[in-house]
């Protein structure tokens, strides 16, 4: 029999069982999926901003773990589990501006240094509207930037703005929907987001409006629905997903790789991204301890992410792209990545409010 805590509260055995739980949901690998994640994006974004050519086999290899989808569904995940362990609306805000801006006004403030020593006169008017702007995550290229390296000053950073979106959208959908039925409430929402996504790509709209609609959450927060999901259902126990890594990847690959370009792309990209978040599952706890094990803790992904596009760009910029080794680039964003965490991100994080696991799933 459990001894309750207070009156009309929870029992101890309810506290202890739920704290037990908090402990194997957080020993798992996302930082070491992160890092995979943020190392594609690097990947990536070297063949298509350096113009260089590429397979479609190749193509098809790059794109088997997307950085951007995966990102997206980890984000799903572990915030709305964040937010269930403490619902204080202060503390969540806090929490996420903390997680965002301090690495993000640093790299901001380094891209300005940067770009002003390469060659752009960075004290003008535009300035003045479009560092305080970055500085608030509504990321954008000024025009006095358009013709600056491969014409973005950091094309990694147009993500930053969604995952705001998502962190707003995440306590409302908590509060609209009803406690009892949050999950019915969620599949809605789910494949409302679906549609939409789709919607999006299908319907022909005209490019600026396209271009826009891709900059919000509209076409991505199927993906944040699918981490917040799974997280509710507490798949990561189930005897299918957990120590599941193996299977799940070889039924993914062989999806991915024998039907590209076979089916329709929309439904082919849909249906890899939610086997794919599956997958990601499966390996975040599939031998859970791997990623403190290699990590020691640190999670650079952020800082990878956020510099990688700037060391392109500037590359560009200095007529050394046909210089700039893969390996290089890679080593370059992990040093820079591994700076911020030590020196911004990880002393911010420590300020962090603790939270506590104290209610039962419904």
């Amino acid at each position: 029999m459990g001894v309750t805590i207070r009156p009309g509260g929870i029992s101890f055995d309810c506290l202890l069982n739920n704290m037990m739980h908090s402990k194997e949901f957080k020993v798992n690998n996302f930082d070491l999926l992160r890092l995979i994640a943020a190392t594609q994006v690097i990947v990536d974004h070297y063949f298509q901003h350096l113009k260089l050519p590429i397979s479609r086999f190749g193509i098809d290899l790059l794109y088997l773990f997307p950085g951007v989808p995966v990102f997206f569904i980890i984000s799903g995940y572990l915030i709305s589990a964040s937010y269930e362990r403490n619902n204080n609306i202060k503390v969540y805000v806090r929490n996420r501006l903390l997680r965002i801006y301090p690495g993000l006004w640093v790299c901001i403030i380094v891209s300005a240094i940067v770009i002003h020593i390469t060659g752009v006169r960075m004290f003008n008017k535009q300035v003045l509207a479009w560092l305080p702007a970055q500085f608030l995550g509504l990321i954008y290229t000024p025009s006095f930037l358009k013709d600056y390296g491969f014409g973005s000053y950091n094309g990694s950073l147009w993500t930053i703005p969604i995952e705001l979106q998502f962190y707003a959208l995440l306590p409302l959908c908590y509060f609209l929907f009803k406690k009892q039925r949050f999950n019915v409430y969620l599949y809605c929402a789910l494949l409302v987001f679906v549609v939409a996504n789709i919607v999006t790509q299908v319907v022909p709209i005209n490019e600026r409006l396209s271009k826009l609609i891709s900059y919000t959450f509209i076409p991505h927060f199927y993906l944040f629905l699918l981490g917040v999901l799974m997280q509710r259902l507490q798949l990561y126990k189930s005897p299918v997903i957990y120590s599941r890594a193996v299977y799940w990847l070889i039924g993914y690959i062989a999806f991915s790789l024998s039907l590209s370009g076979v089916i329709e792309p929309v439904t082919y990209t849909l249906i890899k991204n939610i086997i794919l978040a599956f997958t990601i599952l499966a390996l975040a706890y599939t031998a859970p301890t791997l990623s403190k094990k290699l990590l020691r803790s640190n999670d650079i992904s952020y800082g990878i992410y956020i510099y990688h596009g700037l060391i392109l760009t500037v590359a560009v910029q200095l007529k050394l792209a046909n210089n700039l080794n893969l390996l290089i680039l890679v080593a370059a964003s992990y040093l820079l990545a591994y700076l911020s965490w030590i020196g911004v991100e990880k002393p911010f994080l420590r300020r962090k409010s603790k939270t506590i696991h104290t209610l039962p799933k419904d």
